[in-house]
């Protein structure tokens, strides 16, 4: 008995190691991309926000004999790569430290609308534009986040490039020139895909020219928030993306910094 005890245990082993080496456990060959630009004096802001400060409080060797270094920083909620909580459109809606988390990590698509901008620096991202992407990659999934590429990236830092304009104040918001999406297409999405959130590579979610921010109050309405200024989305494919979006959690705030990447699948790539 003991003999053939041992015998099945050695037999139980042998099979285990035959079904590891004939069935190895795939590698995971994601990827992470980080869809967030550096937070400095170089960031672009809107034309009436102050930019991004960063003040020195203490840098260099100690009288201890350790290196010790301290900041401080002021900036805009709305600058750089940052987030529009609903509230920033919608009163009662939700301030930036009260969106749920399921709304900023979840499963990801990319609407590239690049060709179609490249002849329209004001083009409105429309319904049209994304039943086209639909035909091709199949319909965007229920609680999707969806991401729009309009290829403004190219552009960052230079805020004359990106914003159409160099100039500050009212009348650099008079002069913006950039594309966005339609006020039609975000309600399409909101009513007809349930989306979680969406982020764009352009200083808003509503184009440079818009001057009732129609895209922000159709989203925002219905609490779903909006990431500008996102960097690398040329990096991304149309599907197989994974997004975390953690802002920065001020209590009652319209929006802030974000820090957010992507996750890629190895077979979308």
């Amino acid at each position: 008995m003991y003999l053939q005890s041992i015998v099945r245990n050695v037999h139980a082993l042998y099979v285990l190691l035959l079904l590891v080496l004939t069935h190895p456990v795939a590698a995971d060959d994601s990827l992470w991309i980080d869809l967030t630009y550096d937070l400095s004096a170089d960031s672009v802001f809107w034309p009436t926000a102050e930019p991004f400060k960063l003040s020195t409080d203490a840098e260099g060797m100690t009288e201890a004999g350790y290196y010790y270094s301290a900041y401080s920083f002021t900036t805009a909620e709305h600058g750089g790569t940052h987030i529009d909580a609903p509230v920033h459109f919608a009163k009662g809606k939700h301030p930036v430290n009260e969106i749920p988390l399921d709304q900023l990590i979840g499963n990801a698509v990319l609407v590239d609308v690049a060709i179609q901008v490249s002849k329209n620096r004001d083009h409105l991202i429309s319904i049209d534009d994304i039943a086209g992407w639909e035909k091709t990659n199949g319909l965007i999934p229920r609680q999707s986040i969806v991401l729009f590429r309009t290829g403004f990236g190219y552009y960052w830092p230079n805020a004359k490039n990106y914003l159409g304009t160099s100039l500050r104040g009212v009348e650099g918001v008079a002069a913006l020139s950039f594309p966005g999406l339609s006020a039609e297409a975000a309600t399409w999405l909101v009513e007809n895909r349930q989306i979680k959130a969406v982020g764009i590579d352009t200083a808003s979610i509503d184009f440079g020219k818009s001057t009732g921010f129609a895209a922000h109050v159709a989203l925002m309405t219905h609490n779903v928030p909006a990431f500008e200024n996102l960097a690398n989305l040329q990096q991304l494919p149309a599907t197989g993306i994974y997004v975390v979006a953690l802002p920065i959690k001020i209590r009652g705030g319209s929006g802030g910094p974000l820090r957010i990447i992507a996750k890629v699948n190895g077979d979308a790539r």
